[in-house]
């Protein structure tokens, strides 16, 4: 318990608990701090952080829809292994609404967008050496300020609902690959919108998002305990 909360992984009680408990859950599997495979209650959860059990299991259902969590009747709930086939095809979907996004920024660039945009790159620059936690962190605000300043704040809601997965295996992509390269793509994406060039965004987001699918194997292959096999 203390560990957890080292980590800030509190909650906020006067604020919804359930959906609060989602996110902290959720960002626990994906940093691997709830390792794929584990056997998790929500007698353990709700004494963790104080709670009742509702709330609890309100979180539950939902990271199960989300495929981080799996019900086992008479068994209990564990924390799913990653699976490459989800993966993939969460990775095309963002390629598709995401190419499209950063196309529609740049057919009509917005310098106050490009200096915010500028000003995460150099955040993300000062993390990209050391600090995996935080970069993820990082590189999720910077795809979320995309969709926002293109007006598609719901069509990142719907990736958020479905990236799960693929965040779990950026993480760890982000523990054994350089970090700088994803930074060095970032500014790629920035470039493009700067100048004005809608197919050279499009093109420089889909290799970022690509990239994935290159690191997908060598993740697996250094974590085979992390993977269900069978997808």
């Amino acid at each position: 318990m203390h560990d957890v909360m080292r980590r800030g992984w509190t909650l906020d009680q006067g604020a919804p608990l359930a959906p609060q408990l989602y996110r902290i859950l959720r960002q626990r599997i994906i940093s691997a701090d709830l390792t794929p495979g584990s056997r998790i209650s929500e007698a353990e959860i709700a004494a963790t952080y104080a709670l009742s059990r509702q709330p609890v299991r309100e979180a539950f259902i939902k990271l199960a829809e989300d495929g981080l969590l799996e019900v086992r009747p008479q068994r209990g709930t564990y924390v799913r292994k990653i699976s490459t086939a989800a993966v993939k095809d969460v990775r095309f979907v963002r390629e598709a609404i995401e190419a499209d996004i950063v196309a529609l920024l740049a057919d009509n660039p917005d310098p106050a967008l490009v200096r915010e945009l500028e000003s995460q790159l150099r955040e993300q620059k000062e993390v990209a050496e050391s600090e995996a936690s935080r970069f993820i962190v990082l590189d999720e605000r910077f795809h979320r300020t995309l969709a926002e300043a293109a007006g598609k704040a719901y069509a990142w809601k719907v990736i958020e609902q479905v990236k799960g997965q693929m965040d779990r295996v950026r993480y760890l992509s982000a523990l054994q690959f350089p970090m700088r390269d994803l930074v060095a793509q970032h500014s790629d994406i920035v470039r493009s919108i700067a100048r004005g060039d809608p197919g050279a965004a499009s093109a420089a987001m889909r290799v970022h998002l690509r990239k994935i699918l290159t690191d997908l194997p060598a993740v697996a292959a250094a974590r085979p305990d992390f993977f269900d096999t069978g997808t």
